[in-house]
Parts: C-alpha cells; structure tokens; sequence
C-alpha cells in the first residue's frame, strides 16, 4: 500500500488554484508559446551557420547593432534626466509628460513612423531647419533609423529608471546635499551608483528594443540595403524570397532576445540597494524604554563636565586631535521658523542646544527646515553676517546625521566620511586622511574598508556621525546620533563629540530623547510641542523647573497638569494637590513630583503628609538597584514611586497589590506653563 510522504511539522499544503483561473493561465502560456516552438521546430538547423553568414544578413547584422548602440547612447542622454524630473521634480504638467513618454509603447509602429516623418521629414516641422542650418537629413539616412529605434525605444528606459528612482529614499541625496555636494554632484556621486540595477534593466531594455525595431524604422528610414535595412526588416524581406533563411534568421533575433531576459531575471530588476545596517545585539542594543533612576540627569561614567563657553578650554587630552579646520571666530545663528514648527531662534557661536520634545513635536520639521530640505516650515536663516535664507543645502555650511545613518550603501566607511571633504574641494588624500582620524576617534576605524552593509546599527551610526564631523561645518544638525549604541560606546562618543563641541565656534542642535546627553552636551535645552517652543533654558533649570509634562516624565518626575489653587494645583479629573509654595490661584500650572519623594503604605498613613491617595500596584520595574512601582488610582492620576528591593518586600508589594500613596507638601514643586 502507498503512503503520502509525512509533511514537515508546522508546514501548511500549498492552495490549489481554482480550475477557473488555472486553465485560462495555461492556456495562455500555451499561446505564448507555441510561435515560438513553431521557429524552433521550423528552423533548417543543417543551413543555418549558411544562413546566419550570408552577406546580407552580416550586412543588416552590422547596422542592427551600430543602430541600436547609438538609439541606446540617445535614450540614456535623454531618458535618464527626464526619467529623474519625473521621479524627484514635481511640476504642472507631469501626467502629460508621463503620457507622452508611454505614447510610443502604445502608438502603432507604423503611425509612428508617420509621426515621425511629419516632425522630422524633409517636409515636416524641423526637418527643413535641420536641412538648412545643419545640413542633416534623416529620412532614408542611418541616422533617421537611430532616430526612429531611440523613439519606440527610450520609454522603456526611462519608465524602469523612473520606477527605481521612486524607490530609492531620498535621504541619501539630502545627506549628499548637507554635507556640502552639488545637485549634479550627488545625482552623479549617490543617485546614478545607487539605481544602478535600475538603469542597467531599462538600458538593456531599450537595447533590445531598439534591435528589433521595424514598423517605425521602414515608414520613416525606408529599406536601403547597408543604410537603414536593419536585421528585421532584413527578415521581411527573405520572408518573399527565401522562408528559411529568414527563419534562420529570425532564430538569431530570438536567441539575442532571451539572452538578455535572462541576464535581467533576478539580477537587474531589483529595487536598489537600501539594505538597513544588520542588527548587531552584542553590541548595540538600545536600552529599554522606561524611567530613568533619578528624577535629575546625573553623568555617567566617563563624561566629564560640560565647560562653559566663557573660558578658555581644557586641552585635549587625544593624541591625533582633528582640527576643526575653521578660523578664529563664533558663528551665531539667527532663524525665525514659520508654517507647522514656529519660533525664533537665536544662539552664539559655541552654543549647543539640545532639542526634545514628543513625536510629532516638529523636532526633525526644525532640522530640516534649517538644512533647506523640503519640509512643513521654512526658515530664514543666518550664520554670522551670512543670509542663507534662499541658500541651496549645499551651500549652507552645515552638516546633518538623521535619524538613520543614511550611509552611501556603495561606498566604504572610509569613502562615506571623505564625501564631505570631497564635495568641498579637498584633495582626495587629505580627505581620506581626515576621514580615517575621525573614524578611528569614533573606535571604528578597524572598519574603514568595510561597507554599510556589513556594519551593525551601532558602527553605522558612528560612521554618520564621523562623516558629519569631517565635513566641518558652521551648523551641526544630530538627530538622535547615539540612540543606536549601547551604555558603554554611548558614554564613550559622547565623551568624543563633547571634546570636538568645546572646540567648536559653530552652532550645534542635537535632537535626542535622553536627558543624560542634554546635561552632558548641550549649553541649552529647547522644548518643543505641537511645533512651538515651551521652554528655552540651561539644562540645569529645564530639569528643576520643567514646563512641560513630557520633558518631566523624561526626566524621570511624575507631572500633573492643572490649574492653581489657593493651596496648590487642581487637576482636569479633580484631582487636588497640595503644595507648600503655591502659584497664583487660576494659572495654568504643573504639579511635579520626583519618585523618591513618593511613599508606599499598606494602611492609609497618619502623621505630616497631606497628600494621600489610594491605588494599585500596576508594575513593578528594577533600574539598577532599585525598584520603580507603577500606581494606578481610581481617585487620581498615575503616580511613579522609586523605592529599595528591601521596602517593597517588607511591604509585600506585587502587581495587584491595594496601597496608599503620600507625598510631602514641601515635595511638590509647582511650574508654570
């Protein structure tokens, strides 16, 4: 008896295709295939070196391909800069455009061979101009039989190249831009080598295309024996003459059209090359999110404090420092933002000013709307005595690490961090220089020959910011340029980038979300939300008096929003807190509480507290030797307590547990908002 093979556990049979669509799709395989079984089965195989190598057909073999070499030539000096406008320009009239570039695809050969003739012809709209003036006639002329293979041709190139270009993410090209790189130089530098899989398809397309030409080729070049009688119309020919040569010959054709179908499959018709940095956990994962363990940000090990721009500073203890490669003088930066994000901002040369706020606050909308790139606001924007309002990216003296490195996926670590030197002007073997210094200040110059590919989240963002750095810029735009890195290289580069920012008579923005690079790096702290700035201060005020319930959550506080009262704050649900120095009573105000300064009982306490309020344990989580309790209350908002392992298990605490909360009237600091 036969038994079915066991099928692999957890693996589902494949669907069976319903007979209703499965036997026209046969059918229609069938259809496709049987003209061309039909050459094969009626190809005089015993003839065909003969035929293949009769004078004629080698003749119309020649000009085939000296015809469809140059239609090619025409079709990528034409086809690739219209097919980047249609990709990345947006203009009136680009359906039209789009629409003429799919006529030929659908035109009859034959009326496109009229066309041409009435445009191009002897008699036509340009042809007489082309008569006089250049002495150029294109009918029944080589050249008329270019112009006629590049029409029915150049749409499949521009479509394929098009179709890539839309892929391929813009940011690489803006990253180009800010670090100093022409519009042509970044098309040529980072658009062409990163489509190019796209560009080699659409070119092998129109290639092919324009070989087999033969409609528009006979109405608008003729059939002239070594002049414009192409191998196909060769074919139509021998087709009255001799059957079987031009079977023969139509073979040939065949053979050169599956070729290059087969060099397409699987290798050319890819989206480009936009592969993310593989994941590396060893070395770079990000800490969980969560509350930090100290309602104020502390130095981690490793950081030192932050100088004050008023004195001279401290020497640089690296032994292969990086010049800066400015002159003596503080850029100032003067920007006034309208649309989504505004807000006016100003900021001496010297000055580092961390940006934070919560998605969707306009923080990246900022850093965008200073690069010059496209975005929901605009700036006008001043470095020193320099208006750069109207200034391309490229020629606004400033350098960008976004959110995602970004990296030139074709060039190396090495090739990435020079590009910035390369654009402006430095010598190749300068530029290579000064890269591998910053790469190898950032603990990744070991990988300089490596390519984003093969770097993990971690290197890759180091390399983003090495490249950043070298480019020496006037404004220095980070947006989030730590948060791929783990505890140790973190405190490691921020130790790195503090040096280089001592030294830096530019303006400095960095967008991030953890308050220790805030303290540690910025000058000042720039909160923003629903694209307005809440609060502007040094780093040391933001964390006492925080304006914004977001920034003090980040901080590690519990924050209750709220009008004042008499005696403190009253929340939106009724809430009341009570504070020992209160605000004038109707205010809009902030009740900020830090976790240690919230008590655990499990009888409702007696004695000086005067905020009580009952909850429940909702979650409990270690941050380093302590343990972070979620209270959650029908009566009041959610409230973070911060206590020791001993305490939550003299108190019994778990998830579910019913508690009281109290916090000390002197314990509840008061902001307005």
């Amino acid at each position: 008896m036969k038994t079915r093979p066991a099928r692999a556990p957890g693996t589902t049979p494949p669907a069976r295709p319903p007979l209703a669509l499965a036997l026209p799709a046969a059918l229609a395989v069938a259809f496709l295939m049987l003209p061309l079984i039909g050459i094969l089965a009626r190809t005089p195989w015993g003839d065909l070196a003969e035929h293949l190598t009769a004078p004629g057909a080698v003749t119309a073999l020649r000009l085939s391909l000296v015809v469809s070499g140059w239609a090619l030539a025409l079709a990528l000096l034409l086809g690739v800069p219209l097919a980047w406008l249609l990709a990345r320009v947006p203009f009136r009239g680009k359906a039209f455009v789009r629409t003429l570039v799919l006529l030929p695809m659908v035109l009859p050969p034959t009326v496109g061979g009229v066309a041409l003739l009435l445009g191009f012809g002897r008699r036509g709209l340009l042809g007489p101009w082309l008569e006089d003036w250049f002495g150029i006639t294109l009918p029944f002329h080589t050249a008329g039989t270019v112009v006629a293979a590049a029409f029915v041709s150049m749409p499949f190139l521009i479509i394929s190249l098009e179709g890539t270009l839309a892929a391929l993410s813009t940011r690489y090209e803006e990253a180009a831009a800010s670090l100093g790189a022409s519009p042509f130089r970044v098309f040529r530098t980072v658009t062409l080598p990163m489509v190019a899989p796209g560009l080699a398809a659409g070119a092998a397309l129109t290639w092919a295309r324009a070989l087999g030409e033969f409609g528009a080729t006979i109405t608008f070049a003729g059939n002239l024996p070594g002049t414009t009688q192409t191998l196909p119309l060769h074919v139509y020919l021998l087709l009255q003459d001799d059957p079987e040569a031009a079977t023969s010959v139509s073979l040939l054709l065949l053979a050169i059209a599956m070729a290059v179908l087969i060099a397409l499959r699987g290798r050319w018709t890819t989206t480009p090359a936009t592969a993310a940095p593989r994941a590396d956990p060893a070395t770079d994962t990000d800490p969980p999110p969560g509350p930090r363990t100290s309602p104020t940000p502390t130095a981690r090990p490793g950081d030192a404090p932050r100088t004050t721009r008023t004195t001279a500073p401290a020497p640089d203890p690296d032994p292969d420092p990086v010049p800066t490669g400015r002159a003596p003088g503080a850029t100032a930066l003067d920007a006034r933002l309208t649309g989504f994000t505004e807000l006016d901002l100003t900021a001496e040369g010297g000055t580092t000013l961390a940006v934070v706020g919560p998605n969707g606050a306009g923080k990246t909308t900022l850093l965008r709307a200073l690069l010059g790139l496209p975005t929901r606001s605009h700036a006008e924007l001043r470095l020193g005595a320099t208006d750069l309002t109207t200034a391309p990216p490229h020629r606004r003296a400033t350098a960008w690490v976004p959110q995602s490195p970004a990296l030139f996926p074709h060039l190396t670590a090495l090739a990435n961090t020079a590009y910035g030197p390369r654009a402006q002007g430095v010598p190749r073997a300068e530029a290579r220089a000064t890269a591998q210094r910053w790469l190898d200040r950032l603990d990744v110059g070991h990988l300089a020959a490596r390519r984003p590919g093969q770097l993990s989240g971690g290197q890759a963002g180091r390399v983003a910011l090495a490249r950043a750095l070298a480019a020496r810029p006037r404004l220095l735009l980070l947006d989030e340029p730590l948060a791929a890195l783990d505890q140790t290289t973190r405190a490691r580069v921020r130790t790195t980038l503090r040096r280089h920012l001592d030294d830096f008579d530019g303006v400095c923005l960095i967008v991030t979300h953890d308050p220790v690079e805030a303290v540690s790096l910025a000058d000042r702290v720039l909160v923003l939300e629903d694209g307005r700035a809440v609060q502007d201060a040094p780093p040391a005020e933001v964390s006492r008096h925080p304006r914004s319930p977001w920034v003090a959550r980040m901080l590690g506080h519990n924050a209750w929003a709220g009008i004042a009262t008499a005696d403190g704050l009253r929340t939106p649900d009724g809430t009341h807190v009570i504070a020992a120095e209160p605000l004038p009573p109707g205010t809009n105000a902030l009740a900020v509480i830090a976790p240690e300064a919230v008590s655990l009982h499990r009888d409702r306490p007696t004695g000086s507290p005067r905020n009580i309020w009952s909850g429940t344990v909702g979650e409990l989580t270690a941050v380093g030797s302590r343990l972070r309790v979620l209270v959650t209350s029908a009566t009041a908002p959610d409230l973070i307590a911060e206590i020791t392992p001993g305490a939550a298990a003299d108190l019994g605490l778990r998830e579910g547990s019913e508690v009281f909360t109290s916090v000390k009237a002197t314990e509840v600091v008061l902001v307005l908002v």
